[in-house]
Formats: C-alpha cells, sequence, structure tokens
C-alpha cells in the first residue's frame, strides 16, 4: 500500500483510502469525503451511471459480476495510479448486483496539490478499473436480448 505519511506520524491517512466492491448503493459523497484533505487544491470525481441505450439498443437493466480478486484487484489499480501520480488520497467503489437506469454503478475520486493532476489521475484510475479489474456487465435490451460485456 501507498503510504506518504511521514515516519513518526501513524494518525495521518494513507493515500488509498477507500477501495471497494459491494451490492449496496454507491454515495458519491462517501467517496468524496474519503479523498478529502487539507492540502488537497483539487478533487477530481468520476460517477458512472446505468445509462437507457447502448449502440442503439435500448437499455432495461443490467447487472455487475465481479471475480472473488475483484476488490484486491482494485487496489492494486488504485496503487499503480498513486505511484504514476502525486496524489494525496485516492478511492474508487464499484457496485455489483443488479442496477436500475440511473443508478451508479462506479464512483472513483482522486484528491491532489493541483486540479490539472487531479483530473489526469482520475481519468487515469477509472480507465484503469475499466480495462483491468474483473467485473463483468450483462446488460438486458428492451427487445429481449441481452450482452455481456467485458467478460473473458
Amino acid at each position: 500500500m501507498i503510504d506518504r505519511r511521514p515516519s513518526g506520524y501513524p494518525w495521518l491517512v494513507s493515500v488509498v483510502r477507500l477501495i471497494a466492491v459491494r451490492s449496496e448503493e454507491l454515495s458519491v459523497d462517501e467517496v468524496r469525503a474519503a479523498v478529502a484533505d487539507p492540502a488537497a487544491g483539487g478533487i477530481a470525481l468520476f460517477a458512472g451511471a446505468v445509462r437507457d441505450n447502448d449502440h442503439d439498443h435500448q437499455v432495461r437493466g443490467l447487472s455487475y459480476t465481479a471475480h472473488p480478486s475483484a476488490e484486491a484487484e482494485l487496489r492494486l489499480v488504485a496503487e499503480e495510479i498513486a505511484e504514476k501520480f502525486r496524489v494525496i488520497g485516492i478511492a474508487a467503489v464499484h457496485r455489483v448486483g443488479e442496477l436500475a437506469i440511473g443508478d451508479l454503478a462506479v464512483v472513483v475520486a482522486v484528491s491532489c496539490s493541483h486540479r490539472g493532476e487531479a483530473f489526469d489521475a482520475c481519468r487515469a484510475l477509472i480507465d484503469l478499473l475499466k480495462a483491468s479489474v474483473p467485473i463483468w456487465k450483462h446488460q438486458a435490451f428492451a427487445d429481449g436480448s441481452s450482452e455481456w460485456v467485458g467478460s473473458p
């Protein structure tokens, strides 16, 4: 785990502050609060929601399934981003189970000293999460068809 606490100050918070894969509704406020820090001049947050269409198909709903290693892989992704950027705080939460249109599927946030680096790190975090964390989406369409996205 990345830990930028000065030695002798164990009560200070580490960089990777919140990592979770859960079936409960996600909270933007929880993720934002996890990365808040007096040294942070910029907090960038991304919230991914279930949309009602995908490639001209009307989406009825979807479900996410995660491999048992997904949370550990998500932590590795967060640590990798923290190594590449001057991150003060980083958090990522992904939902699994049945989701409806408008539900939040993923919320990630990064705090940095400056806004530009916060934006860059947040984008890198969500992109790497989607590319490498074993979480798969099953979309159900209004016409009765369905598809898996991101499955092996």
